[in-house]
């Protein structure tokens, strides 16, 4: 599993491990894992050109000592300061004893009050235009750049100067800790950011690193361990699953299972308007580990021409038998025998999803702990402003803050669906979820999401693992279908390729 932590416990946890170490060797520890990971990425260090855009923090001191170690490995190394006057000077003494370039953008005096001529005579020093074309010369030649210009407490977009140089890039990108302009804790991208094609990241991952749209900055993810885990909490703010998590929650029947031991799901789903919505829910019901679906509403003939095996009974809910979970909403439409039903559906005793036309249905600020079991709402970013009584691009901008104030608000296990779906439980870290694709964007995939979650509720599973797995196994089967080089699909192509993709996870 993937674990996040804040900024802000991250950096209690370094200042606890720096009090035990020597001075600067977190920092080295940082430094070293950044350099091998940067050689990695340029395969043959000796001759490359490496350009280190260096802020003035920690994060820069990160990239100049990093840049030290390539250069004493024979790379060409020119380091570009965005605030010569508090760049780490530590840092820069070790890229110039191993040989490598100082450049001050905008011919500013480097750290020590020098300027970038004085510090190595092979710089010019003159200032404005021409030192800023020559920073960017250097950041247009090198095979690699890295990004050490804002640290994890770095707030709002690049400046003007870095946005410039960023523009330049040709070569591969490293983004040291995080990409900078991205937020660190929430995955916010307030203005121009830096777009990597890596980020290595130390001690613990960042929530931002995780969550759209700042994910989508981040590129491929490495951690380095840098000793922090004995400071960390044991709960971290986010986590991801991973397969063998997922394998270990997956339902599995005994010898003695029945059909009914197994679980039965019951979906309340479809209308004359929307009719596939009933069959696409219990497609992915009966893919979900129940032992049956019972479906109960209008499409009753729709669904056992499709699917045989289904129980179905034309309503009311609570007259339907017994169900071990509950989904209700996809396609429901929003007349008063859906808003019956989803009363019924809340009224029982048992796990209850809630999607769809039953968001729609569902009062405002609802209290949903009053029920006796668990409630799991799965709105997308549209369903969840209206919710939240905020606009959709507010949602958007700000998913996490977005799914902990919904799960607070309404006592619910919440899965908030988009670029990156996010499950939140009171009291529990928020879960991302890391298997979706863009093709998933397509009508009807939420329906067979639904069916699936309600049917992992059915088998037992608790409220939030049930929304975790389902979104895994949704977004693995995404994966499955559009394979390999990327193609349409359709939600009913998703539901076939859970069983399989089931496989694939507990292989």
């Amino acid at each position: 599993m993937r674990i996040a932590y804040s900024v802000e416990t991250v950096r209690a946890a370094e200042r606890e491990l720096m009090a035990r170490l020597p001075e600067g060797a977190l920092m080295q520890r940082a430094a070293a894992g950044l350099a091998a990971a940067c050689a990695d990425l340029l395969g043959r260090v000796y001759g490359s050109r490496v350009a280190l855009l260096v802020g003035s923090g920690d994060n820069g001191g990160d990239a100049l000592y990093a840049g030290a170690r390539l250069a004493r490995r024979g790379a060409g190394v020119t380091a570009v300061l965005l605030s010569p006057d508090r760049a780490h000077g530590g840092g820069l003494a070790a890229l110039r004893a191993a040989g490598g370039r100082v450049v001050a953008a905008g011919g500013a005096a480097t750290a020590g009050g020098e300027t970038a001529e004085a510090a190595h005579g092979s710089e010019a020093t003159d200032s404005g235009e021409a030192a800023m074309a020559r920073a960017e010369a250097a950041v247009a030649r090198a095979d690699l750049v890295v990004d050490g210009i804002v640290g994890i407490g770095g707030k709002g977009g690049l400046r003007p100067d870095a946005e410039r140089l960023v523009r330049a890039v040709r070569g591969i990108v490293v983004a040291v800790d995080l990409p900078s302009g991205v937020d660190a804790d929430t995955g916010e991208v307030r203005g121009s950011a830096v777009r990597a094609d890596a980020t290595i990241t130390f001690g613990a991952y960042k929530p931002g690193l995780l969550i759209d749209p700042a994910r989508t900055h981040a590129g491929a993810l490495r951690l380095v361990d840098i000793g922090l885990d004995a400071h960390l909490p044991a709960d971290p703010d986010v986590e991801a699953l991973q397969h063998e998590d997922v394998a270990a929650m997956l339902p599995r029947p005994s010898a003695e299972s029945d059909k009914y031991r197994r679980g039965v799901v019951g979906v309340v789903a479809g209308s004359a308007r929307y009719p596939g919505a009933a069959v696409l829910a219990v497609s992915g019901a009966l893919r979900g580990g129940a032992g049956a679906v019972r479906y109960v509403g209008p499409g009753a003939d729709t669904v056992i021409a499709r699917f045989p095996e289904t129980l179905v009974h034309s309503g009311p809910p609570a007259k339907a038998g017994r169900v071990q979970s509950w989904v209700v909403g996809p396609g429901l439409g929003d007349g008063a025998a859906a808003r019956h039903s989803l009363e019924d559906v809340l009224a029982s005793d048992v796990p209850v999803l809630v999607d769809a036309d039953g968001l729609h249905l569902l009062p405002t600020g609802s209290d949903l702990r009053k029920r006796e079991a668990a409630t799991v709402l799965t709105p997308h970013a549209g369903e969840a402003a209206a919710l939240l009584g905020v606009s959709r691009e507010e949602v958007e901008a700000g998913r996490l803050a977005a799914v902990r104030a919904l799960s607070e608000r309404y006592g619910a296990t919440v899965l908030l669906k988009g670029s990156t779906t996010l499950i939140a439980a009171e009291h529990q870290p928020v879960r991302v979820n890391p298997t979706g694709v863009g093709w998933l964007a397509t009508a009807g995939s939420g329906d067979v999401l639904s069916g699936l979650i309600g049917s992992l509720l059915a088998t037992g599973l608790p409220a939030r693992d049930a929304a975790s797995v389902g979104a895994y196994l949704h977004g693995l089967a995404a994966r499955r279908t559009t394979a390999p080089h990327g193609a349409p699909i359709a939600a009913y192509d998703v539901s076939t390729a859970l069983t399989d993709t089931w496989r694939d996870v507990l292989a």
